[in-house]
């Protein structure tokens, strides 16, 4: 199973959209997976169609090791299955303070390796415990952002802690790329902060996906009704775009 985490503590960048997305691509492509919310909102969880209030088991009660990993997988259709991080894990640096805490996650995900192609892991728009645990958990990482300064003036700190990841926790851990998200080609100053982005992504040793992702009303229409682009939008430019970056992706691996 390749366990790929999307990452950026910058709100707004359409994070948990892409993972989402990317679940839904790979699942298109016949590969099994699962998906792992670890944002304690459960935006990703709303968007697979789960409700929380019904939810009898989280990825909370496996970390506090009150059920083994696989009683907390719900499964949404055949090959296509999410674990929930629940609001419960909204403490999760205060409550978790035991050695070995960054490896909650990776040791969860040991009993399922042979059940899935890809996991996909959303993370919290924060650079806590929880990512910690899902970068100690992956192979790679894909870190959306929007072309504005703040995206580029945010990337350096997500680099000190994947520097850190990588010298304590999880030394192959690669980062796939940056894929830029709302963007439009269209006025300079995008196509200025989009070389800034590409001279980051090399000092980050990645690159920066070809592959663009628009603005696009399909995806919130998608989101209101619970589906995704590929099912309600599958002509639309965005879910080509999704589409681009998903080959672009996989071509990479």
């Amino acid at each position: 199973m390749q366990t790929i985490t999307l990452t950026n503590q910058k709100g707004g960048v359409a994070k948990t959209t892409t993972a989402h997305i990317l679940a839904t691509g790979l699942h298109n492509r016949n590969y099994k997976i699962l998906i792992v919310d670890l944002d304690p909102q459960c935006n990703l969880s709303y968007s697979c169609g789960i409700d929380m209030m019904k939810v009898e088991h989280t990825l909370y009660d496996v970390f506090k090791e009150n059920i083994p990993a696989k009683k907390s997988i719900i499964s949404i259709k055949t090959g296509f299955s999410i674990i929930s991080g629940g609001l419960t894990l909204a403490g999760a640096d205060m409550e978790f303070m035991q050695t070995g805490r960054e490896y909650m996650l990776r040791e969860t995900l040991k009993e399922v390796l042979d059940d899935y192609d890809y996991c996909i892991i959303d993370t919290p728009p924060t650079l806590g415990i929880l990512t910690v645990n899902a970068l100690t958990a992956s192979q790679s990482i894909i870190i959306p952002m929007t072309a504005d300064a703040y995206s580029i003036q945010g990337l350096s700190q997500l680099q000190g802690l994947i520097k850190n990841v990588r010298k304590y926790c999880n030394s192959e851990l690669d980062i796939a790329g940056l894929l830029l998200t709302r963007y439009s080609d269209r006025t300079v100053i995008s196509r200025d902060l989009k070389r800034y982005i590409e001279e980051a992504a090399e000092r980050l040793e990645t690159k920066l996906f070809q592959s663009t992702i628009r603005e696009a009303v399909a995806v919130r229409e998608s989101q209101l009704v619970v589906s995704d682009i590929f099912t309600e939008s599958p002509k639309s430019k965005v879910a080509k775009d999704y589409n681009d970056f998903i080959d672009e992706f996989l071509k990479g691996r």
